[in-house]
């Protein structure tokens, strides 16, 4: 036994033991009271340091998800009520939620969604939701799906600043924005195909929600946007209430939640916020053995483009590599789960990731949950997992290279800005930002990406189990929607961070009711999370 994980676990004891009483004296008092689901934008992946005199914010994704879950199951909680406030921005994030608040009503307890400018990837969320109330001024954004891209090939004409570009991949559209003044064919193409997958999910979820067949749906989304009274004409939200209105509504449901104000008035539900509730009921484990751990599950976060060095911010090879081999020496995490939510970045850095990842999987089991996007060389990476899951409009895939360097010549020339230079070996000007590749830089620049663009497909089809001649089809660079990719077997099934951790389990050998640690990284505490403990007292407004 380590004496140092024997204080840690005694540590962890003293915390329960005092989340215990907290939750003993104001969380069973208050039953049966109203989880109140905050979700402020962004909704992000991890939690970042706060500070002592600011008010924390909302909570993660996988707070908010593993909140909800438990409070399906917890018999002191009468329903849940989702505060939208702006987020979640990333129909992704909106699908999982969608799902584990289906699971709410589905364990018979109602949900409500209070907002006062719902947009669509919240109404993705929300509309499965019991009742949806807004303001009177509120509105409803429900107006369909664009994707708009910025190209500044005129601009750069206008300086004399050419960007000389190389892909491999048809499809590999990166560079477009520098290089055209709108969409190729095989962009738009793509584009297209996407759009169309993200719309029906948005149409699909809907009409399960707001009992609407898919046309009605449809012609609603071409009638948008709507005010608050507007919605509530065409089925879409159930009436306009203030937030004090939306409290005394819930008393009225369910007349057990409510209590009556010390001034008097119409009884009010009493609320648990969020965080309050994770603080005491979710994010502890419960008392841990002092001779043995419980098993721990890694839930590891990597967002942002990939690069080699740290202090770039995103995902830095140089720091994760550290991190994964450090959780595969670690007895104690018995699996992992890596969300990867990244367009890609640099080539050699998603490679160093694949394999820390791969060296990871050997060890312990490794599943990839796919945030909105895990493309590029988020794929590359995602790919070398045991399991990979993705939601239905998760964008992917992209498996292709481009790069190529700034040719700036004309521009010097015209700011009367000479170049000169001295050189030695026949290429060594492949970089200078004052010319164009030559034709022989060209095909040298093109051979080396091409040898990457070999192993990219060597590593998706060793790590999905493909073959090869398969992975080049549906490769060129494509982007797919998760639901594509999943027909294509880029992915293994939909689902969500939730998913993702029970199939950790399932596959670490851990029964479903076990307890377990949940180690969230990387992780930063937040200073002010004492008032977790004591946010009890809350209301709406």
């Amino acid at each position: 036994m380590s004496g140092s994980g024997a204080l840690r676990r005694l540590a962890g004891n003293v915390a329960h033991a005092a989340r215990l009483g907290a939750a003993q004296l104001w969380l069973e008092r208050r039953a049966p009271f109203w989880v109140l689901l905050r979700l402020e934008p962004p909704l992000d992946e991890t939690r970042t340091l706060s500070v002592f005199w600011r008010r924390e914010r909302g909570p993660t994704l996988l707070e908010a998800l593993r909140v909800a879950d438990a409070a399906a199951r917890d018999p002191a909680v009468a329903g849940v009520l989702v505060r939208l406030g702006g987020a979640p921005g990333e129909f992704a994030a909106a699908a999982a939620l969608r799902r584990v608040l289906d699971a709410v009503r589905a364990a018979g307890k109602p949900v409500a969604v209070y907002g006062e400018r719902i947009g669509q990837a919240e109404y993705l969320a929300a509309s499965g939701a019991d009742r949806i109330w807004l303001p009177e001024t509120g509105s409803l954004g429900l107006v369909g799906l664009r994707a708009e891209g910025l190209y500044l090939k005129g601009l750069l004409d206008r300086l004399d600043v050419r960007v000389d570009a190389v892909r491999i991949g048809s499809h590999k559209s990166a560079a477009e924005m520098f290089t055209r003044g709108g969409m190729s064919p095989e962009s738009r193409e793509q584009q297209e195909a996407y759009l169309e997958d993200a719309f029906a999910e948005l149409v699909e979820a809907i009409a399960a929600g707001r009992q609407l067949d898919a046309a009605a749906v449809r012609a609603r989304i071409d009638a948008g946007p709507y005010g608050a009274r507007a919605a509530c004409e065409a089925g879409l939200a159930d009436a306009c209430r203030y937030p004090d209105e939306v409290e005394e509504a819930l008393a009225e449901w369910v007349p057990d939640s409510g209590e009556t104000p010390a001034g008097g008035g119409p009884a009010r539900a009493r609320l648990v916020d969020v965080l309050a509730y994770d603080a005491l009921r979710v994010s502890d484990p419960g008392w841990r053995p002092l001779l043995r751990d419980l098993p721990h599950v890694a839930y590891v976060a990597a967002t942002g483009a990939i690069h080699r060095r740290v202090g770039l911010g995103g995902i830095s090879a140089e720091s994760w590599v550290t991190l994964l081999r450090k959780l595969r020496d670690d007895d104690a995490v018995r699996a992992v789960v890596l969300r990867m939510v990244s367009p890609g970045g640099d080539a050699l850095a998603s490679d160093l990731l694949w394999r820390a990842i791969r060296r990871l999987r050997a060890e312990k089991p490794v599943i990839v949950s796919m945030g909105h996007v895990a493309a590029s060389g988020g794929y590359f990476a995602a790919a070398a997992g045991d399991v990979v899951l993705a939601e239905a409009a998760t964008l992917t895939g992209s498996i292709g290279v481009v790069g190529g360097k700034l040719d700036a010549g004309g521009l010097l020339e015209r700011l009367g800005i000479g170049t000169d230079f001295v050189e030695r070996g026949a290429r060594a000007g492949l970089a200078a930002p004052s010319r164009g590749f030559t034709p022989d830089e060209r095909a040298a620049v093109r051979r080396e990406m091409e040898e990457i663009y070999e192993v990219f497909l060597d590593r998706v089809a060793e790590g999905r189990g493909l073959d090869r001649a398969a992975v080049e089809r549906i490769a060129g660079g494509r982007i797919w929607s998760g639901r594509r990719a999943h027909a294509l077997q880029l992915v293994d099934a939909l689902g969500g961070p939730l998913e993702a951790i029970a199939e950790a389990r399932a596959r670490a050998g851990i029964a479903a009711q076990e307890r377990i640690v949940l180690d969230v990284l990387p992780g930063r505490a937040s200073v002010d999370s004492l008032r977790r403990l004591v946010g009890l007292e809350t209301r709406l407004c």
